[in-house]
């Protein structure tokens, strides 16, 4: 007959770090969030530089679908919660210190914007469109005048949306893979691109999309530069941080990190722009489809990948 000793409360059930608490959903907001905001940052931005009739799809026809995505994330986050008929109390106070309080009330300015920036276009995008009600055309009127002013709230917050997906998750100490101030700027910068690639598949404007594919260009650049010096950071920090990293560098995510989001998500997508650029004929949906596939897939393995992180006890 043998005995087994537990000496650590870490071997029972659900208890770190065979406890994944955050699932599909977490990742799948990152996502939309980053999207959105990128999408909703080239509307308002290039309507403040005047680009209305040049850049349609940029500002017109792509934040079309940000109010549905917007509203996704939010379902995704309310499955999440397990005390769901409370999730209004995030709403009785702003905390200036939790990524949290942040997320709920950005969400709560950037979801109504992203219905009325869209709606103060819908009868140009739909020229059959009937609001029905007279005073839905005032309000549209009024929205019209104040449009400038809103693309200054709006350009604001986007930002403000698309650096938060990654200080959510860099705010979190106890995991060293999140523990970086990288995860910001760099899920910023793949919103963005994700953004510009979506904002390519809607345009049927030949300039319009070269712009957004130069721009998605430096973006990659940008994301793979990030990318590099936040594994530079993990290496050359603690026994944990290099342990995190080397979930990365031949642990269990290698080949879905390297694979899926840098070479599939950034690198392939970055080569077809390049030939679109210099005068091939490449179906602008490959890169565009590429780009979120990477984009998605960059949450979810940062996201189960930090749980999988953990320090030393």
């Amino acid at each position: 007959m043998e005995e087994e000793i537990i000496i650590s409360g870490r071997m029972n059930h659900k208890v770190d770090p065979l406890l994944h608490i955050w699932g599909w959903e977490i990742a799948f907001y990152l996502f939309v969030g980053g999207l959105a905001a990128g999408i909703l940052f080239f509307a308002s931005f290039y309507y403040l530089r005047g680009k209305d009739k040049e850049l349609p799809a940029a500002i017109k026809w792509a934040p079309m679908i940000t109010p549905v995505i917007l509203i996704l994330g939010l379902g995704a986050l309310f499955l999440d919660l397990h005390h769901k008929l409370y999730f209004w109390r995030l709403y009785t106070t702003i905390r200036l210190q939790s990524p949290m309080s942040w997320g709920a009330w950005t969400l709560m300015v950037e979801t109504p914007l992203s219905i009325v920036w869209s709606a103060t276009y819908v009868r140009e995008v739909f020229p059959n469109w009937d609001w029905k009600f007279k005073w839905l055309y005032a309000l549209e009127a009024f929205f019209i005048k104040y449009r400038r002013v809103l693309a200054w709230i709006m350009v604001f917050y986007s930002v403000i949306l698309g650096i938060y997906t990654g200080i959510l998750l860099s705010a979190f100490n106890a995991r060293p893979l999140w523990n970086t101030s990288i995860l910001g700027p760099l899920f910023l910068a793949s919103g963005l691109s994700a953004g510009a690639a979506v904002i390519m598949g809607f345009s049927k404007n030949e300039l319009e999309r070269k712009l957004f594919s130069q721009l998605d260009l430096v973006i990659i650049g940008v994301e793979i530069f990030f990318i590099i010096h936040l594994f530079m950071g993990l290496l050359a920090s603690t026994e944990v941080q290099i342990e995190a990293a080397q979930l990365f560098l031949g642990g269990q995510y290698t080949l879905p990190f390297w694979i899926f989001v840098v070479f599939i998500g950034m690198v392939v997508p970055a080569l077809l722009e390049l030939l679109e650029l210099r005068g091939q004929k490449i179906p602008v949906i490959i890169p565009v489809i590429l780009i979120l596939v990477g984009n998605i897939m960059l949450r979810f393995i940062i996201v189960y990948a930090g749980q999988a992180s953990r320090y030393l006890y």
